[in-house]
């Protein structure tokens, strides 16, 4: 599946802006922050992609954000990435909402993933290297689960198989759950714990056998689909390895999908943990209650670069929370965003202004420092109401907000 456009990425070192340092990052498995690559290797960061049945909130647009500026700083170190990102083009809500629309599943996949690739492009994220759906991953998908019937980790009911959470010790290491609140967490995430014939209401569905009027496919595990863990598990291993740095996305993925796919995989490979860390990215609410789809709450990127909202905006108005606190969304938000663009853009069209280094200094330690982005648009804010006479500054410091939190 093809991804999006890059866009170039300064190199402040070749400015004679130095080299930043590898970011701490806020890890939900540990509770604490750590400190990312210590093994000096490129970092390998996998982020959960969309189910394409509806546009790009804001919601989605903060997480992939979050995760553009962890690459950035990365980048920054002189650290290489290696990014993959999926895209669950076969799932329950995909076929419902085509159903309900009476439109083709695939061809509603096709127009929302284009749409998806349209926002994140307007927005200056950086693509993945990898950009795979869950159709095309299914010969890796397939692959995984027969590893895990081979290991004594998987069951059948009905056609249908499980993976069995007693296959390894780390239920709970990643979202600290108790057993009631992951079953109930379960029920509402899209899992099925009270179904009969299951070895623990925490098992997880691997491969679908086919249900009538829907898709399915061809495999040693019968015709049918695979589960939404063991997809992304699958693809996470098969281009970056059986541990990786960071796996990533919004909070509402910490259970199950996060908790049962990290376990899935570490059964496969035998190793623990299989991501050092997980970074997630708090909810965006709106109108009282967290952005999402089912409660139609929904503020759509598309939407607002239609009525000719600058995309940079956007991005600051969303670089403007703490990704660790949930937050909402509300009216004043864009008008702050774009009033600061514009002084922003004042500054960096200035003849001279104070000197670029203290402020570069400062937006590298916020972000390294947690990717703490509100400190870091502070630390701007207060360069460009301060004057100077440094003919450069004004040009530097544009590149480095160019290159670490992507505004131009």
């Amino acid at each position: 599946m093809e991804s999006w456009r890059a866009v170039d990425v300064p190199r402040l070192a070749d400015a004679g802006l130095g080299v930043g340092r590898m970011p701490r990052v806020y890890d939900t498995a540990s509770r604490s922050l750590i400190e990312l690559g210590t093994d000096g290797e490129a970092i390998r960061m996998y982020v959960c992609g969309i189910t394409p049945y509806d546009a790009t909130h804001l919601g989605h647009a903060a997480t992939y954000l979050l995760f553009d500026v962890l690459q950035r700083v990365c980048r920054d170190a002189g650290r290489t990435v290696h990014y993959v990102q999926n895209v669950t083009d076969v799932d329950d809500p995909l076929l419902e909402r085509a159903q309900a629309t009476g439109l083709d599943w695939i061809s509603l996949a096709e127009r929302e993933t284009e749409l998806f690739r349209a926002d994140m492009a307007a927005l200056r994220i950086l693509p993945p290297e990898h950009y795979i759906g869950a159709v095309e991953a299914i010969p890796d998908i397939v692959d995984a689960i027969e590893d895990l019937r081979a290991r004594g980790a998987a069951y059948d009911i009905d056609g249908d198989v499980y993976y069995s959470v007693a296959a390894t010790d780390h239920l709970g290491d990643v979202g600290h759950y108790n057993a009631e609140e992951m079953i109930q967490l379960s029920r509402e995430r899209g899992g099925d714990p009270d179904r009969l014939g299951k070895k623990d209401p925490l098992d997880c569905l691997l491969w679908q056998a086919a249900r009538p009027d829907e898709p399915a496919w061809e495999s040693s595990l019968g015709h049918g689909r695979p589960g939404w863990h063991v997809e992304c598990a699958a693809i996470a291993m098969r281009y970056l390895g059986p541990v990786i740095d960071v796996q990533g996305g919004g909070s509402d993925l910490v259970f199950p999908h996060h908790e049962l796919g990290a376990l899935e995989a570490a059964t496969v490979t035998g190793q623990w943990p299989f991501a050092r860390s997980f970074v997630h990215q708090a909810m965006v609410a709106y109108q009282g209650e967290k952005m999402s789809k089912s409660k139609g709450n929904l503020v759509f990127v598309s939407k607002l670069r239609a009525t000719g909202v600058d995309p940079m905006a956007i991005r600051l108005a969303l670089l403007a929370h703490d990704h660790r606190n949930d937050w909402e969304w509300r009216h004043g938000e864009l008008t702050a965003g774009e009033r600061r663009l514009e002084r922003w853009r004042a500054a960096f069209d200035r003849a001279a202004g104070a000197p670029a280094g203290p402020v570069v200094d400062a937006i590298r330690g916020a972000l390294a420092d947690g990717l703490r982005t509100p400190d870091a648009l502070q630390f701007v804010d207060t360069w460009a109401s301060t004057d100077g006479t440094d003919p450069d500054a004004p040009g530097e410091v544009a590149l480095a907000v160019d290159a670490l939190l992507g505004v131009v």
